[in-house]
């Protein structure tokens, strides 16, 4: 039943409708509570899940600490299972701005993930984006490329060009090229962000139109930063 419960939440939580999901995640802990004991508590982690897309960060790292107790005792502290509990406590650190915390856990998890799942997965590569998100946070521009471009180069190996993961690492490298003022560069990456959107959202989605701005946007620039540059010509030869 416990299982029934937990499947109804996470139906819930991919629908975005948390507040359901953690109805259902609380009443399948209740079962796992009476018939299982407390180092059985899977549903834990589904709990700080749902509790952090709420912005119940304090809930969400009680629940995450929980469930990795319970997998370094029952797992070992190699297991995937730990790392993705490790991503998940990076998670809302980093949602609450504790940049270096963050980075301390994502590490940890990749150092595991690494270690069984090889370099080439794209649990890894997922990792090394959220990595990259807290050096772009703390404006370390070029360790954060470095780590986007990691993922891309797994994503692509892993999932292909035209999947919708490798879309957000083009994103990630793009908004870094644009805060860097390297319009021409960010360009590149919108334009093939928004192939894989056409061919896999549909012309009339809003990621696309979000897509369509950010080129609009960047051509702007482009053309701000050449007027620009025309006009301290022009003053130059007058004087």
């Amino acid at each position: 039943m416990d299982t029934f419960y937990n499947n109804i939440g996470g139906v819930y939580n991919l629908q975005g409708e948390h507040s359901q999901a953690l109805k259902y995640y609380q009443e399948a802990l209740e079962i796992q509570l009476k018939t299982l004991g407390s180092n059985e508590l899977s549903v834990a982690n589904n709990i700080g899940l749902a509790t952090n897309h709420q912005g119940e960060y304090t809930q969400a790292l009680k629940y995450y600490q929980q469930a990795l107790e319970i997998q370094l005792k029952t797992l070992g502290p190699h297991h995937p299972s730990v790392a993705k509990t490790y991503n998940n406590i990076g998670g809302v650190y980093e949602n609450q701005g504790e940049y270096s915390k963050a980075l301390k856990y994502y590490q940890r998890s990749l150092e595991i993930e690494l270690k069984t799942l090889g370099p080439n997965h794209p649990s890894v590569a997922t990792t090394y984006n959220n990595i990259g998100l807290i050096y772009n946070n703390q404006g370390d521009y070029s360790q954060a490329l470095k780590y986007y471009e990691q993922a891309r180069d797994i994503d692509l190996k892993t999932l292909g060009s035209n999947h919708p993961s490798v879309a957000t690492t083009y994103n990630n490298i793009a908004l870094i090229h644009t805060d860097q003022g390297k319009y021409s560069q960010a360009l590149k990456y919108y334009e093939k962000i928004v192939e894989i959107q056409l061919k896999t959202l549909g012309s009339n989605h809003p990621s696309v139109a979000t897509t369509y701005y950010n080129i609009g946007a960047a051509k702007l620039n482009q053309r701000s930063i050449a007027l620009r540059g025309q006009t301290v010509r022009n003053l130059t030869r007058k004087i």
